[in-house]
């Protein structure tokens, strides 16, 4: 695909080329089919004209007779530019008389009398105005056609043959050829050019959407093509990159603000790491505190650890690396083993946790209890004493969801929208870890899934958070 890109590298050169050649086609055939007729119209012309001619000398040698017509014909001055030669030739094949000069230009071995015709008449004026019975001979720069034809006159049967001239019609030919050919290159040149012309105004609009593009950068992502006012043809394209630039817009704004949180994130146990150890080191300490001290490093690390792990998993998600292995299984028997790890938990809190619903899911198992387990271990953190937690499971159109809700603080409508980010945390941010990565690690798997993730809440009302997953393909 990429040798034929090169190959025809240029949308310009293609219109150009095929503008000229279609154009050149077009009139190569309507001067073509000219030429043919403006030609047989003459020779059609040139025809009649020789047949009257036939049919008058015909009637000459009727009204006035064989030796009146010859001493006519004898009589006549040799002219250099003769449109008509006319030979006689009698009974015996001799020639009888002839237009002065013709022996020159059509000596009879050219021009030999025909054998006697059967029919002399009718048939003979039928060929020569049909051009069935005409020949061409020439002779130097001329050309002539010829016709023979018998003619009765009282006992005796002549032959007549006739030349005409036909040299400045073949120079008009020629003139008429040559003006063709210079007319097609003229045409050929000017549609070209016309080509160009149009080619070049027609594409302006893709120069300048080439122009509004490159204008676009990372300081620059807010540019937009406006699609209203480019041409018919290319607002799909400046729709589809408008909506490019958005995503791209949305993604670097996302990367920076993963960024810093990623930053703000990892400093906060580092700092705290480094202030224990400068504490510990400022003087000497006993066994107790040195221990104290450690401890609290170790939960630091194992924190950084945390972040590290749920990072490295959505990343991995992200990229379609994260083996999943699909098998189908009882939901409830998997719900129930997550609810019994957290039981001692709740019960300490006196959040009772209750679970209702049956049915097989298709899902990775580990990846399940993976997602719910992190949506309950929030529902605890965020509900508060006396509390409740519900875990429904339901099948609805072919699919499998799991509904986990709460009766904790809620969550303000105008953080909803972005709970499921890496980092993001509100005031009262739906988080495992603390470090916001929570739900975006549970948006992750069910989104590895094919599934989706809905979150309901209301302030002070508790919140809902719906998994979906699908059917076995």
């Amino acid at each position: 695909m990429s040798s034929k890109r090169t190959k025809h590298g240029s949308i310009a050169w293609q219109l150009i080329l095929l503008f000229t050649m279609a154009t050149s086609l077009l009139l190569a055939c309507g001067l073509g089919v000219f030429y043919a007729i403006v030609i047989q119209h003459a020779v059609a012309e040139d025809n009649a004209v020789l047949a009257d001619r036939v049919a008058a000398l015909r009637t000459d040698i009727h009204e006035s007779g064989p030796g009146v017509f010859a001493e006519e014909l004898k009589s006549r001055q040799p002219r250099e530019h003769t449109a008509y030669w006319i030979r006689m030739l009698d009974p015996q094949g001799r020639t009888y008389a002839e237009t002065p000069g013709m022996d020159r230009s059509l000596p009879p071995e050219i021009f030999p009398p025909p054998p006697a015709f059967a029919k002399a008449s009718a048939d003979t004026q039928k060929s020569v105005s049909t051009a069935g019975g005409l020949k061409s001979y020439r002779r130097g720069p001329k050309l002539f056609s010829l016709v023979t034809l018998n003619e009765e006159s009282g006992s005796q049967l002549y032959t007549l043959q006739v030349a005409q001239d036909r040299s400045s019609d073949e120079r008009v030919e020629r003139n008429f050829a040559v003006l063709f050919v210079m007319v097609l290159g003229g045409s050929v040149l000017g549609s070209a050019f016309i080509a160009v012309m149009v080619t070049k105004r027609g594409l302006r609009p893709l120069r300048e959407m080439t122009e509004s593009v490159a204008r676009v950068g990372p300081t620059h992502l807010k540019e937009r093509l406006t699609p209203a006012e480019w041409p018919r043809e290319l607002k799909p394209l400046a729709v589809a990159f408008d909506d490019m630039l958005k995503r791209l817009d949305d993604s670097f704004t996302r990367l920076s603000q993963f960024s810093a949180d990623l930053a703000h994130e990892l400093r906060t146990p580092i700092g705290n790491m480094i202030g224990e150890a400068q504490v510990a080191l400022a003087r000497n300490r006993t066994a107790d505190e040195y221990r104290e001290t450690i401890e609290s490093t170790v939960g630091e690390c194992e924190r950084l650890s945390r972040i590290v792990d749920n990072l490295l998993f959505v990343a991995r998600v992200d990229a379609a690396r994260e083996p999943i292995a699909c098998k189908r299984f009882d939901a409830r028997a998997a719900v129930e083993k997550i609810t019994a790890f957290y039981h001692a938990l709740a019960d300490d809190r006196h959040i009772a946790i209750s679970c209702s619903g049956e049915g097989q899911i298709y899902a990775d198992p580990d990846l399940f209890e993976r997602a719910v387990g992190n949506l309950l271990d929030n529902a605890l953190r965020f509900t508060p004493a006396n509390g409740s937690i519900q875990i429904v499971l339901s099948e609805r159109n072919g699919d499998f969801e799991v509904a986990v809700s709460d009766t904790g603080c809620g969550i303000a409508a105008e953080h909803l929208p972005r709970v499921f980010d890496r980092f993001y945390r509100a005031e009262s941010s739906r988080s495992s870890d603390g470090a916001g990565l929570g739900l975006a690690l549970v948006k992750s798997i069910v989104d590895l899934h094919g599934g989706s993730a809905i979150i309901e809440s209301n302030t002070g009302r508790g919140t809902t958070v719906k998994l979906k997953f699908p059917a076995a393909p």
